[in-house]
This record gives structure tokens, C-alpha cells and sequence, in this order.
């Protein structure tokens, strides 16, 4: 399910399926191997996924023809805590376009960490369902989780998580190397505007600089969904500014479906939609038709 940005229309069929996959996308197959079994396994419809480019760009409101890349249905998640049940989220229904740059807000503790937990196959619900693409996540075994995470997925999280004694590019290479069809370390820290620093240590480095970094490991492999949690909390508001201009230009020039945690509101100015939570539950969604660039948000 990787999508190529040199091509408009992908479609992924089973290796074996009636459609020859053309050699380029051949890295896709072990994915599939593992989604189709789940798919099968739970009456899910098997038919080829089709993984569209989105069109979307600073200003535009999701096309409504564009399939969601995630649909989450009566999503709950309990937790147990010195015999006490913790509710993390009560009935969450959400979908989220493809390509779609999406907010989310609220006070801590009222779920929005947990849905990211689950979009991102790190954690899994209590009660409902979440499809990627028409792959049941939910249903998916830990070994298809991880093989999940690590072809479609990237993670930026708070705190960088930089290896100390490896520069900014070999920071990045240390997903390179494993990835399948991944950019050259170079051209994801070109990305973020950070050619001329990495032959840089993360000690070299300012707090945005490294935060710049984790986000060109994340998107390095090429993932078709970036999850940021708070990766501007630890930061001033000019740095933080800087970091939020790397991720619009992910989401806009490699039309990366992206979920930003963040308890600042005047973030969802840049976003498509900002969605708040409450007590594990989505308070409101508000739709954004007048998006504003990162660099005129102000806080």
C-alpha cells in the first residue's frame, strides 16, 4: 500500500491475484501476504486496495471522493489500574482522508494520545474496529502489526529519541537501511532543511534542529501516515513554527495522511480539521476551508 508520488493511481492486488504487479511494487507483497489473510480471515471484502495521490494543497478542503485512509468505528479502550477501570476512550467514531492533515486537541487524559497509540498498531482497543485502507488493524496478528508499522507508518514523538553518538544523517540511514523503498537520508533531511547540518551530532544540534531530525527518520521510508504526538511541546514558539512548517511540507509535497497531537489550538490553523476531545470522546470536529501556512500561526 506504499504510494509512489510519481504515480496518480496504484493498484495493489494480491501476489497471486489475477493482476501482475509491476516489479517496482514487488516490496508491497509481504504487507499484503499478512492484510489479505486478516481480510479473508474476517469476511472482509478482498477486492484490489487502490491507494490514491491527494491532491491536497494549503487552502483546500478533502475531496469527498477521496476513500478514508482510516475509518474507526466504537472504538473503546479500558485500562485496569490497581483494580480500577480506567476508560481511555468511549465509543470513538472517526474517519480520516487521505492525504488529510488532521489536529487533534483536548486536555490530557482525554484520549488522544490512545487513539494515536491504535492508529499507529502500537496498542490495541478494547472494543470496535479501525481499517487501514480495508486492512481490520484491530484483527491484525502482533507480526502483521509490525509488519504495518514498520512500511506505512512513521512516529514523531515529544522527545527525539536521537542516537547520541551517531550523526544527523546515520541517525536518519538507521531506517534507510531497513526500509524497502526508502529516499536517501540526504534527500529526507533536504526536507526539513537541515542539508548543511548533517554531519552533526544531536549535541550539535538545537532542541528543533533534533526535532527536524526525528521527523526525517519518520518520513525516510517513505510512510503513507506520519502520527506526531506533541512534537512541539518541548519547543519555544519560533522553534516550534520551524518544526510545524517540516511536517506541512511532508503532508503537502509527499501527501502523507498525518494525525498531530498538540494542546496549543491555534495549531489547527494550519490543518484540514481539528478534532477535540473529552472524557474519551470527540467532542467536535471542525472543519478548516481557510487553512493559514505554519509560519503565520503565532502563540
Amino acid at each position: 500500500m506504499s504510494i509512489d508520488p510519481n504515480r496518480r493511481r496504484v493498484s495493489l492486488c494480491p501476489p497471486d491475484g489475477p493482476n501482475q504487479q509491476p516489479p517496482e511494487l514487488s516490496h508491497i507483497n509481504a504487507f499484503l501476504r499478512g492484510a489479505l489473510r486478516v481480510s479473508a480471515a474476517h469476511g472482509l471484502n478482498s477486492r484490489p486496495i487502490e491507494a490514491t495521490e491527494h491532491p491536497l494543497v494549503a487552502g483546500s478542503q478533502p475531496q469527498t471522493e477521496i476513500a478514508p485512509a482510516f475509518r474507526v468505528r466504537g472504538l473503546t479502550k479500558t485500562y485496569q489500574t490497581d483494580g480500577i477501570a480506567v476508560h481511555a476512550l468511549r465509543g470513538v467514531d472517526l474517519d480520516i482522508a487521505t492525504g488529510e492533515l488532521l489536529v487533534l486537541v483536548g486536555p490530557s487524559g482525554s484520549g488522544k494520545s490512545t487513539l494515536l497509540n491504535i492508529l499507529g498498531g502500537l496498542d490495541k482497543p478494547t472494543e470496535g474496529d479501525v481499517f487501514f485502507h480495508d486492512a481490520a488493524l484491530t484483527r491484525m496478528t502482533t507480526s502483521d502489526l509490525t509488519t504495518y508499522r514498520r512500511h506505512h507508518v512513521g512516529f514523531v514523538f515529544q522527545f527525539y529519541n536521537l542516537i547520541p553518538s551517531l550523526t544527523a544523517v546515520e541517525n536518519v540511514r538507521l531506517v534507510t537501511e531497513i526500509a524497502t523503498d526508502p529516499m536517501s537520508p540526504e534527500d529526507a533531511l533536504a526536507m526539513v532543511d537541515l542539508t548543511d547540518r548533517i554531519d552533526h551530532f544531536p549535541s550539535q544540534l538545537s532542541g528543533g534542529e533534533q526535532q527536524r531530525v526525528a521527523i526525517a527518520r519518520a518520513i525516510a521510508k517513505r510512510p503513507e501516515v506520519l502520527l506526531c504526538d506533541e512534537p512541539t511541546g518541548a519547543l519555544d514558539s519560533h522553534t516550534g513554527i520551524v518544526v510545524l512548517e517540516a511536517i506541512e511540507r511532508v503532508n503537502r509535497e509527499l501527501g502523507t495522511t498525518t494525525a498531530l497531537i498538540t494542546h496549543n489550538a491555534a495549531i489547527g490553523m494550519m490543518a484540514h480539521a481539528t478534532v477535540r476531545f473529552h472524557d474519551g470522546k470527540i467532542a467536535g470536529i471542525e472543519r478548516n476551508p481557510n487553512r493559514q501556512p505554519a509560519n503565520s500561526i503565532s502563540w
